[in-house]
């Protein structure tokens, strides 16, 4: 890896907060909207979905034809492709089960915090203790 830039870590906590911000701002960080987006409800997140989606997709798509390297790494942009076996599989649907029964993403929880859902504490409680027993479990 190549030396990093010196406004990489700045540069990373405004993404973050920025993300964060929009999170919260689309409602996406309540996790009743989320809910309701995914009985089919409210379609309102399809619109915020597709804007993230479309943003980076332009950017991939760009960056590389443009840049060449990442600007603050020096890093080439390659495709990192996983294979689709099943431990994909089981975890997408463990995710998503988890996803559908809290109405909280793990990115969205924290920014739910931000927005004053303290309840759900619970929910990123139980992302760690998953994300620890997983870690056991594999070791």
């Amino acid at each position: 890896m190549a030396e990093r830039h010196p406004l990489f870590m700045p540069l990373v906590l405004v993404g973050g907060l920025i993300f964060g911000f929009g999170l919260g701002f689309s409602h996406m960080a309540r996790p009743d909207v989320v809910l309701d987006f995914l009985q089919f409800e409210d379609f309102g997140l399809v619109f915020v979905m597709f804007g993230g989606s479309a943003l980076v997709g332009v950017t991939y798509f760009l960056a590389p034809r443009l840049l060449g390297r990442a600007l603050l790494t020096g890093d080439t942009f390659d495709r990192r492709l996983k294979s689709f076996d099943r431990n994909v599989l089981i975890g997408g649907g463990i995710f998503g089960v988890g996803w559908g029964l809290s109405g909280i993403c793990p990115g969205a929880a924290y920014a739910s915090l931000g927005v004053g859902n303290v309840t759900i504490l619970w929910a990123i409680a139980g992302m760690f203790a998953g994300a620890y027993l997983q870690g056991y479990w594999r070791s």
